[in-house]
């Protein structure tokens, strides 16, 4: 094996895993459009399955900026459930710590520097 069968190697599989990559894009977007009909969705996975390189052209084309935004939006949703899940875990608001932290002070449980920490602490 020559020096230029290693590197002719090396091109096509990077174009067939790329390929690939378009392919698992085009489906996910395919099947992540709210707007588009059962049908619609099994004649473009029918095309993709029969003329693949012309199908995958022809989607890019007709859908690029729709599919743009139907990632943003998954992505927003995606940060909206991290984000809910966060303040989930990591327990109680702001609000909360600080309240606690008066009524102790208020109880004389802790002294009014220690009240100024724990409400410095509950703001960051």
């Amino acid at each position: 094996m020559s020096f230029w069968d290693i590197i002719w190697f090396i091109i096509v599989s990077f174009a067939f895993i790329a390929y690939l990559m378009l392919l698992f894009l085009i489906l996910t977007d395919l099947f992540r459009n709210e707007k588009a009909s059962g049908w619609v969705k099994a004649i473009w996975v029918v095309f993709l399955i029969f003329l693949p390189f012309l199908t995958a052209l022809v989607y890019l084309i007709v859908n690029g900026s729709a599919m743009t935004s139907r990632s943003v939006r998954a992505a927003q949703r995606a940060k909206d459930m991290q984000d809910a899940y966060f303040r989930e875990v990591a327990g109680r608001s702001a609000t909360a710590q600080i309240a606690d932290a008066k009524a102790l002070l208020d109880t004389g449980a802790i002294t009014e520097a220690e009240f100024q920490a724990l409400k410095d602490k509950a703001l960051r």
